[in-house]
């Protein structure tokens, strides 16, 4: 069942979609909704709050990509059941709404990675090793099941970052845990295998085993231009789904006329 729908207004002090985003997000962590719930349909929302639903549309989107929502097909959109681990500060940073913020977020996590994969090729202990390793025979095994690879895959970057011994750059990355699922599981997705990403996985893995930092480097940050690469394409192919259906109702509209 749906939830009760949330009674404010938007305003005009900034754009209609990304005061309608900020506004959703204090809704949908407000504890008025519990994860998984469906949240109100596009058309109850563009109703309730007298905005368009191209306006909506866009709102959702940028919500489903930081995490906080998931959209099934033909079945509306759910509170995330991981959007607690959505640590306050991520939304207290301003990074969350807009392209040119998400586009800063994936910038910083690519020089973040970089520095830490640097430094755990020099730090890194045996152990340390040992569970990247590890979670690199996982990802390797033959029809490895999707989501355990992309769990494997956040671990052994989470992995590089408690090796690099830094706790305050390894706490910046385990902070964003949630919005690294999300990108992982829409690159893979959208690529539909898992091989090539293996493929820029495991010279970073060998550079740590080496104690190289700057073949470490060198991996990690191939790894980043391609991951940043293919999650820029998922975004520009929704904005342009997005657009199309926009387009359609506006001419469903004149039509009716």
């Amino acid at each position: 069942m749906s939830s009760t729908l949330p009674q404010f207004r938007i305003a005009q002090r900034e754009s209609t979609s990304t005061e309608l985003a900020r506004k959703m997000i204090d809704y949908l962590l407000s504890g008025m909704l519990t994860a998984g719930q469906r949240i109100p349909s596009e058309r109850q929302l563009s109703e309730a709050l007298g905005v368009g639903r191209g306006a909506i549309r866009e709102a959702i989107k940028s919500l489903s990509l930081l995490g906080l929502v998931e959209q099934r097909q033909g079945d509306g959109t759910y509170l995330s059941r991981s959007s607690s681990d959505l640590l306050p500060q991520v939304i207290e940073w301003g990074l969350l709404l807009g392209e040119p913020r998400i586009d800063d977020l994936t910038e910083a996590r690519t020089h973040l990675e970089i520095i830490l994969a640097g430094l755990a090729a020099e730090r890194r202990d045996e152990a340390s090793l040992g569970r990247m390793q590890k979670l690199i025979q996982e990802m390797s095994k033959p029809r490895v099941d999707l989501e355990h690879y992309i769990e494997c895959d956040i671990a052994f970057h989470l992995e590089i970052a408690n090796a690099s011994g830094n706790s305050v750059l390894a706490g910046v990355l385990h902070t964003v845990k949630s919005l690294l699922r999300v990108w992982t599981s829409r690159v893979l997705r959208a690529a539909g295998e898992t091989e090539t990403s293996l493929v820029m996985h495991t010279p970073i893995l060998k550079a740590i085993e080496r104690k190289d930092p700057e073949a470490a480097r060198k991996a990690m940050a191939a790894h980043m231009e391609r991951a940043n690469r293919r999650l820029r394409a998922t975004r520009e192919a929704g904005a342009g789904a997005a657009r199309k259906t926009t387009q359609k109702e506006k001419a469903q509209k004149e039509k009716a006329r």
